[in-house]
């Protein structure tokens, strides 16, 4: 999501809704890919869009784009899907800023012919669109949960969960993979403190400082993201505990890779916009030259990014981390 980090892309909207594009051809034979992105702040998102700039110009496709002001603008996304179905695009890639809300907008655009693919995060239900190329986010979520049960080597847990929002599909699907990873359920009393944090370094600051408050013994800490996680090392740094406390997050952007590699988080789950970006263009063109559907889910990868690797659990170090990273 900031993957998730919130922030302003006032310019991500123009007048009409829509971004510029990147026309590879004129005439009304050119297909038209739109694409939707929570903000255009976010690295993830800002590698998404290159990765589906990229992907248009190699299929002859012409690439309208469109971001919300902010993650969680569902008003803004339902806008730019009135404007591409408008414009007559032939499919529109989609991360959902609200997965429920904005059902109703992409059935419409449906109804119109056009194949909608979310990509990122599922809508709710997930067949409200065509198809989903995505992380498997439980997966993620999983793996750093494994990671970290290994990496305690049997200490007994204090666990914080700084996580995203409530209502987000991309975060539950996280916070209820680490769990099972963990092997500890939804109230566990090793579960001393959950916050929200919209997945913002400075909200992460914050629940953490919170957390604190609440159970200073805390010595495990469950992200949604990043820039949560950074936020989490900041307030532990502040009350001189950071080395004395083990955090686990999903993403893999650049600048959390090297987060891993400094020490600062312990292991993250890595994940691909490039390839979820570049398959649903890829997905959109061969819908409008041959009228083959994208149906389903289709997984785009995530793989565990640490430099302390445990027993029992597989995992890249930061070398190819930062070989294969965003932003």
């Amino acid at each position: 999501m900031k993957r998730l980090i919130a922030g302003l892309g006032a310019a991500a909207l123009m007048a009409a809704g829509c971004g510029g594009g990147t026309p590879s051809g004129s005439g009304s034979n050119t297909v038209k890919v739109g694409l939707i992105t929570k903000t255009e702040t976010n690295p993830f998102f800002v590698k998404m869009k290159e990765g589906a700039t990229a992907a248009a110009k190699a299929q002859g496709a012409e690439l309208m784009s469109a971001a919300g002001k902010f993650d969680g603008d569902n008003a803004s996304q339902i806008t730019a899907i009135e404007n591409m179905v408008a414009a007559g695009v032939k499919g529109i890639l989609i991360t959902p800023s609200d997965t429920k809300a904005i059902v109703p907008a992409i059935k419409k655009a449906r109804d119109a012919g056009v194949l909608v693919i979310a990509l990122d995060t599922p809508t709710e239900p997930q067949d409200a669109t065509d198809a989903l190329f995505a992380t498997d986010n439980f997966k993620a979520g999983e793996l750093i949960g494994q990671y970290a049960k290994a990496a305690m080597a049997g200490k007994p847990a204090k666990i914080a969960t700084l996580d995203l929002a409530p209502g987000i599909t991309v975060g539950k699907l996280r916070h209820d993979g680490f769990l099972k990873g963990f092997g500890v359920a939804e109230g566990d009393p090793s579960i001393v403190c959950s916050q929200d944090t919209q997945g913002d370094q400075s909200k992460g600051q914050t629940a953490m400082e919170n957390c604190l408050q609440k159970a200073p013994d805390i010595n495990l800490v469950y992200t949604i993201n990043e820039p949560a996680a950074l936020g989490a090392h900041t307030a532990l740094k502040a009350k001189g505990i950071d080395k004395d406390v083990l955090v686990v997050s999903v993403d893999g952007g650049c600048t959390g890779t090297k987060a891993v590699k400094s020490g600062e988080i312990a292991a993250t789950s890595q994940q691909y916009p490039l390839k979820m970006a570049e398959s649903g263009v890829k997905a959109v063109t061969d819908f409008a030259k041959g009228g083959k559907k994208a149906t389903g889910y289709t997984d785009t990868g995530v793989t565990l990014i640490t430099d302390k690797p445990v027993a029992g659990v597989a995992a890249k170090d930061t070398a190819f981390g930062l070989a294969n990273c965003w932003g």
